[in-house]
């Protein structure tokens, strides 16, 4: 009964530190949007805001438009990442697995040693892994072929007093002028950059430093990147990606959703309903998915490529 009681205390009192962490926010919030309100109104600042309205110009020759393939990987990216951060999730919390998963060590992949047994959550997990890294690919060698690199990647040095005059602008609540059929915003553009090509990396690389597909046998290679560093990174990645989804997703609403997400999802760049239908659709999709993301579903699934069991 007592320790009943005492778990119910500690719960209690982690809500009522959530509720004053977020209360705080909400308050330096509404202060920086006070602050930022008040250097918007000086002519100094004026002024440079003139000079630098918060968009970096493209280089000749690059893309209008965001074609269809596009879409689809903006749609894929968000599947996987999704049910990515669950599983990890589960990783990282569960203490007792429902299932552990051991590969078939006679399949096409065969090693040495005997193969890791590993958890169920852990096998889903690499597994949205894998196939993310491959999508991420495909995403790469397409963005260099058709030139749409040029959207997300800067290409000169403008685009950092425009990220903060953009910066500016959205935290005043005078937010930038958007056009993102045609270019993104300088904070949108080192956003995207960042993502593509700082977080996404990270997270591969922290990855493969804690799978069993890291070669255990090499002490110089693990002593120049320990373990401990990879997980140290990881998690904040992860974190960085659940904020940047959180951030975009708000934006695409707050700043015109039936034209943006027919820029994400229907490749125009007009305001009818199409986008948001198909973007409803892929919602119901992921949520269909993480609902499946069960053992009873994953069982038969694993059992393709090893043997499962308790």
């Amino acid at each position: 009964m007592a320790q009943s009681t005492a778990k119910k205390k500690q719960a209690g009192n982690k809500w009522v530190r959530a509720g004053i962490v977020s209360g705080s926010l909400v308050v330096l919030l509404m202060v920086a949007v006070l602050v930022a309100r008040w250097l918007t109104g000086l002519d100094g600042v004026k002024a440079w805001m003139a000079a630098y309205p918060g968009h970096s110009p493209l280089p000749e020759g690059a893309p209008v438009g965001l074609p269809a393939w596009l879409g689809w990987q903006h749609f894929l990216n968000m599947f996987f990442l999704v049910l990515i951060v669950r599983t990890g999730w589960q990783v990282r919390t569960v203490t007792r697995p429902s299932a552990h998963w051991v590969r078939n060590n006679k399949g096409l992949i065969r090693t040495k040693g005997a193969p890791t047994r590993i958890s169920l959550d852990l096998w889903f997990h690499l597994t949205l892994d894998a196939l993310w890294v491959l999508n991420g690919i495909v995403f790469a060698i397409v963005l260099f072929a058709t030139g749409q690199w040029m959207r997300i990647v800067p290409t000169s040095w403008d685009v950092f007093p425009n990220a903060a005059s953009a910066a500016l602008q959205y935290l005043s609540l005078h937010w930038p002028t958007e056009n993102g059929w045609v270019n993104y915003n300088a904070l949108q553009l080192l956003a995207y950059f960042a993502t593509v090509f700082i977080a996404a990396p990270l997270a591969i690389i922290t990855g493969l430093r804690m799978s069993a597909a890291w070669p255990k046998k090499a002490p110089k290679l693990n002593k120049a990147y320990p373990m401990e560093a990879a997980r140290a990174l990881h998690f904040p990645v992860m974190l960085y990606f659940v904020a940047f989804t959180v951030v975009h997703v708000a934006l695409v609403f707050a700043t015109g959703a039936l034209r943006n997400l027919n820029h994400m999802y229907a490749a125009n760049n007009s305001e009818n309903w199409t986008g948001l239908v198909i973007f409803a659709v892929s919602i119901v999709v992921v949520v269909g998915f993480w609902f499946l993301a069960q053992p009873i579903f994953l069982r038969p699934v694993a059992a393709l490529t090893g043997k499962v069991g308790k």
